[in-house]
């Protein structure tokens, strides 16, 4: 059976994002209050969203006759969701010629009747090539790979898998590609998977991203927490079947693996001290079921692709290795043990903000690099702060700044700011033609400033204790909606308008989109959304 055990003295890692609630009557905790349209997502069970899957399936093909797809092209459901009001928002893949099309998502949204409102297409190019025999082979493909791969990564070793054709379709028109994963390790231990994505008739280079998404971290102490655990013969172990089967296994200082279970016989788990192996699992289980009950409360989300199913969390990974990681491919966080293996980042916060990677992959799957690179991150950001609210844990109040427990600056200063994101010295307020170039790290400072003016609106300000002063690009006043309002706002553009090609500009619509949806065209969180991107320069 599944057990909640409270744990005394945990350490609790504070990375970006610790766990805590506003008290009531400050700024950004007014209550939750029912949207005013019918757009708001219903809350699925697994089987219904099954089923919804299942109808996409059987009528995709004529899904794509009345979308005036071409005979080559086909469609692959990958995602559903239904709004209260009957619409459907139903998410595709696509192939040609049986080969995947990069950047050929889109979104048909129809109406309760079965009528098509509008598509949401990550491109609108016509998806077509000359042909799909590749003038380049594969060994020149996976060469030039790895080439690439390691040099920008700096790898201590990096082993490309044989080339994949594809079509590639994110930018420009439509090519024939290979895209090569390229396996490897960087210096400071975080695994690697990069695409390279390579014309398949010039060689030349296309682009590039890498699979794994990682953040910093170091450990903190937040108190007693409790803990889905399950009686397994003589003890118990971290399963937590109330939140779909979670598991936090140990790899015991190895880079691979699913782990081997923590076991306990009393069900008391930890010391509250790094140098015990459970604490770390603890911290681990615990951030997990707290960002699991967000989605789920908050969201009507069921786990991190919405069909009921837990991930899983490793901990102890590698020797002094100072980070955390969100992985696709076994579906699972993984944390490293910190500088000298004394301070796990085993942190509700690095939970909240990589697992929200996953989420953004299960749903819009914005590509890693560019302004829907920045728009990725700063999701993850964004919910990671949503979900610092959300645990309510009186050791560390809610706030909008990002990392303000860890200290990586070595000055007491947070790594990211939301109200202002420049105060790190790399991060943009404002959107502007160089946004693109950055770092995702620092391009997602765009979409952080919107969410904080979005949800406090601009100026000078103390919430929680903290001070704040948020600026806006044409110096005009900006009034905050709520975050309540602007969470809901974020994850339903997120999951039902955003594609993987999402920039800027696109994201503006989307998010319009989904305030008109939940609030009706004209409404003041309309109005707070418009407002709120003009404040960061994006029109």
């Amino acid at each position: 059976m599944s057990r909640k055990t409270r744990v005394a003295g945990t350490a609790i890692a504070a990375a970006a994002l610790l766990a805590a609630g506003i008290t009531a009557g400050t700024a950004g905790a007014s209550p939750v209050q029912a949207p005013t349209a019918d757009g708001s997502p219903l809350k699925l069970s697994a089987s219904h969203r099954a089923e919804l899957l299942r109808d996409a399936g059987a009528t995709k093909a004529q899904t794509a006759k009345e979308l005036g797809l071409g005979a080559q092209e086909k469609l692959v459901v990958k995602d559903v969701i239904k709004d209260a009001d009957g619409t459907t928002h139903t998410r595709y893949d696509r192939t040609y010629a049986g080969l995947p099309v990069l950047g050929g998502d889109l979104i048909v949204h129809t109406a309760k009747g079965g009528a098509v409102k509008s598509t949401t297409k990550s491109t609108d190019k016509s998806v077509k090539v000359a042909s799909t025999t590749a003038k380049i082979a594969p060994t020149a493909a996976a060469q030039s790979a790895q080439g690439t791969a390691a040099k920008s990564l700096s790898a201590k070793k990096a082993d490309a898998q044989a080339p994949k054709k594809v079509v590639w379709a994110a930018s420009g028109k439509p090519v024939l590609a290979y895209d090569t994963i390229v396996k490897g390790v960087k210096k400071d231990g975080t695994p690697s998977r990069m695409h390279v994505i390579t014309d398949a008739n010039s060689g030349k280079k296309l682009f590039s991203y890498d699979d794994i998404h990682t953040g910093k971290g170091e450990s903190e102490f937040s108190g007693s927490v409790e803990l889905g655990t399950t009686k397994e013969g003589s003890g118990f172990t971290l399963t937590d079947k109330e939140r779909g089967g979670h598991k936090t296994t140990n790899l015991e200082n190895s880079e691979s693996g699913e782990g081997k279970a923590f076991t306990d016989e009393d069900d008391k788990w930890g010391t509250g001290k790094p140098d015990d192996p459970q604490t770390a699992a603890v911290d681990a289980h615990y951030g997990a079921a707290e960002t699991w009950d967000y989605y789920k409360t908050v969201h009507g989300r069921a786990g991190i692709k919405g069909d009921g199913k837990g991930a899983s969390s490793r901990v102890h990974y590698g020797n002094n290795y100072v980070n955390a990681f969100w992985d696709d491919d076994c579906f699972c966080m993984t944390y490293g043990d910190g500088e000298g293996n004394k301070a796990p980042l085993t942190a509700i916060d690095v939970a909240a903000h990589e697992m929200s990677h996953g989420v953004t992959s299960a749903t819009a799957n914005l590509t890693y690099s560019g302004e829907s690179g920045g728009l990725n991150e700063g999701t993850s950001d964004i919910f990671g702060t949503s979900v610092e609210f959300y645990a309510k844990n009186d050791k560390d109040p809610g706030d909008y700044l990002i990392g303000e427990k860890i200290d990586i600056n070595g000055d007491g200063t947070p790594l990211r700011y939301m109200d202002k994101p420049s105060k790190d010295g790399q991060s943009k307020d404002f959107w502007d033609s160089s946004t693109g170039g950055l770092d995702p790290h620092y391009s997602s400072g765009v979409a952080n400033h919107f969410f904080y003016l979005l949800s406090e609106g601009s100026g000078p300000k103390e919430i929680g204790g903290v001070k704040y002063d948020s600026p806006t690009k044409d110096n005009t006043k900006v009034e905050g909606i709520g975050r309540d309002k602007a969470e809901k706002i974020w994850f339903k553009a997120l999951t039902e308008y955003m594609t993987s090609n999402t920039d800027y500009k696109a994201a503006r619509e989307a998010t319009v989109k989904a305030a008109t949806d939940l609030y009706k065209a004209g409404s003041p969180e309309v109005k707070g959304v418009e407002a709120a991107w003009d404040g960061v320069a994006v029109k």
